[in-house]
């Protein structure tokens, strides 16, 4: 899943390769990904992409009207991208002129007036990448619900949030209600960074903890940011893969202490963590408890 960092890069790529170019198509070919119907998706034709943004792992492509506006078009009018689990966005210098086939994994395709475009893909079987064309990002519910910006933070406003949280750190981080912008892949990067148990209570950490927390928090997205804004929307995936220490690293040695990288399962996802590095030495139960292996 596309997080903070990646999302962050792809927003400055468009800008870069989009930016004043006017949109000549739009073609949804999945039923299911459009979540708004006024203003259509056609809309957006005619308009000029202005640049890109992030609201926590939605991705923003803000267009203009175009020189032919009729009166009464809206000034500002985006395109909400969420690219969820296996979404992804697919650049070409040369876009297809014909629209992708219904029911593929492209989803959704833009086409620019330079020629190029991009294609929102989502691989599998379970469809959860959504779009929505809005005049304002807010009118798109989950960009209302987020909470503040990891990025945003400081460790005072990281303090407050995570007073009321009587959840498990590692679920709070994730939850986009919360902190935005954080998924299950730089969580396990930043516990492990601060050196805390996914399963530690989020409200009663210590000073020294919440020190470790938000310093892990800041260091480990934006070391990934630098690591990504200004490369290949293409390459994005393995830049992320290679800056990781612990995620998807189950049985391979903790770079850190030289541990074997341990793993909790779930019904449809997993998270990685070292027992040295994190836990004292032990293993967190692999099923939905929050107490310590004995």
């Amino acid at each position: 899943m596309p997080e903070l960092p990646e999302v962050t890069a792809l927003a400055a790529f468009l800008t870069e390769h989009a930016g004043g170019q006017r949109i000549t198509a739009v073609s949804v070919a999945a039923l299911n990904v459009l979540t708004t119907y006024d203003p259509p998706a056609s809309a957006l034709v005619g308009r000029t992409v202005t640049g890109a943004g992030r609201h926590g792992k939605f991705l923003d492509l803000v267009t203009a009207p175009g020189p032919d506006a009729s009166p009464g078009t809206p000034d500002a009018l985006h395109l909400i991208l969420h690219l969820a689990r296996a979404g992804w966005l697919r650049w070409s210098d040369a876009i297809s002129p014909r629209p992708p086939k219904m029911g593929g994994p492209i989803a959704l395709r833009v086409a620019l007036s330079g020629g190029g475009g991009f294609d929102v893909t989502e691989a599998g079987t379970k469809k959860s990448v959504t779009a929505a064309v809005v005049t304002d990002p807010r009118a798109v519910p989950g960009v209302a619900r987020l909470g503040p910006d990891a990025l945003d933070l400081d460790r005072a406003a990281l303090a407050q949030v995570l007073a009321t949280q009587t959840g498990r750190i590692k679920n709070v981080l994730t939850d986009q209600r919360v902190i935005a912008g954080v998924g299950n892949a730089y969580s396990d990067e930043i516990l492990h960074t601060a050196r805390l148990s996914p399963f530690a209570t989020a409200a009663k950490l210590s000073p020294d903890e919440l020190d470790r927390l938000y310093d892990a928090l800041a260091t480990v997205l934006t070391d990934a940011v630098l690591r990504s804004v200004g490369g290949q929307a293409a390459r994005l995936k393995g830049e992320k893969r290679t800056g990781l220490r612990v995620h998807a690293r189950t049985g391979l040695p903790c770079p850190v202490c030289g541990d074997v990288v341990a793993e909790v399962s779930f019904a449809d996802r997993s998270f990685q963590y070292c027992p040295t590095c994190q836990t004292g030495g032990k293993k967190l139960a692999d099923r939905r408890l929050s107490r310590l292996v004995k």
